[in-house]
Order: structure tokens, then sequence, then C-alpha cells
């Protein structure tokens, strides 16, 4: 028995909120909307070819994986605009901390990136983290781990 593919407005709906929220803990808020909509394009494009049965969360990931990472590379050739950066204060609210989290989450390199931003803003499981990142489940585990310990040496200093 096969599962027809919903129309693309209800697949829109019950997706959208992932896939925003992925692009924003990879690329950041200024990047994530100009993803979106590339994603939201490719998946257009390519939606009438999909089989009955696919798999359209992951599906959709990938190609947001993939255009968050194509925003990585477009950024690292543009210029950087250099700045005093800001000082630190002892009374840093939840909203910089999180900020400061999330922007040392967009450092890492891109697969351990993704695979920590898909558990921990979509809350899936190791083995569809590897689907959509393109690795084996233990990989997928294995890049959870490596990008939390890089997190956790960069939050102690």
């Amino acid at each position: 028995m096969s599962v027809a593919i919903p129309p693309f407005q209800v697949f829109l709906q019950e997706h959208r909120d992932h896939v925003y929220r992925f692009l924003v803990a990879s690329v950041g808020p200024q990047e994530a909307e100009d993803c979106f909509q590339e994603t939201l394009i490719s998946a257009l494009r390519a939606y009438p070819r999909l089989r009955a049965n696919s798999n359209l969360r992951g599906w959709v990931l990938t190609i947001a994986q993939r255009k968050a990472i194509d925003a990585g590379r477009s950024n690292s050739r543009r210029p950087t605009p250099l700045a005093d950066p800001p000082e630190r204060g002892v009374e840093a609210n939840d909203a910089e901390l999180d900020a400061e989290l999330w922007t040392a989450v967009r450092e890492l390199p891109p697969k351990q990136r993704a695979a920590v931003a898909l558990r921990f803003i979509n809350d899936l499981e190791h083995q569809e983290i590897g689907k959509v990142i393109g690795c084996s489940e233990q990989a997928a585990r294995r890049n959870v781990h490596e990008g939390l310990e890089t997190l956790r040496e960069v939050w102690k200093q």
C-alpha cells in the first residue's frame, strides 16, 4: 500500500517551521530567510518527481542543509567587517547567551553544525540525521558528539 504525496501547500504547512528553525540555527537569522526561499523553490521544482512513500521531512531538510552549506561557502568569500567586539559583562541575559551559543554552532564544520541543529532544533533521531546529511547513523551520532564537545570547549573560554 503506497501513500500518495500530499499537495505542495499541505506539505509546506507541515514542514516549514522545522526547515526555518534548522536554517536559523545553521546560518543565522539574517541568512535564514534567503536560504528558506531557495529551499522552497528547489523543493517546489523537484516535488512532482517524488515517489510515493518518500520521507518528506528528511527530503526537505536535506535540501535545506545543502542550501545552508552553499550560504556558508558564499559568506566565506565575502569580506568581513572589522569592528571592536562588544564587551561581555557579567550580566549577560539569556537572549545574549542564546545568540552567542548559536553563533558558536554556526562556526562548527558543516556536518557537525547540521547534526547539532537537526538534533536539538528538530529533535531528529540519529538515524534520520544520517539520512539528511548523507552518512551512517554512527557517523551522525559522532558528528553530534564532536559538535557538542567543540561547543563545550568554546563555551568554557
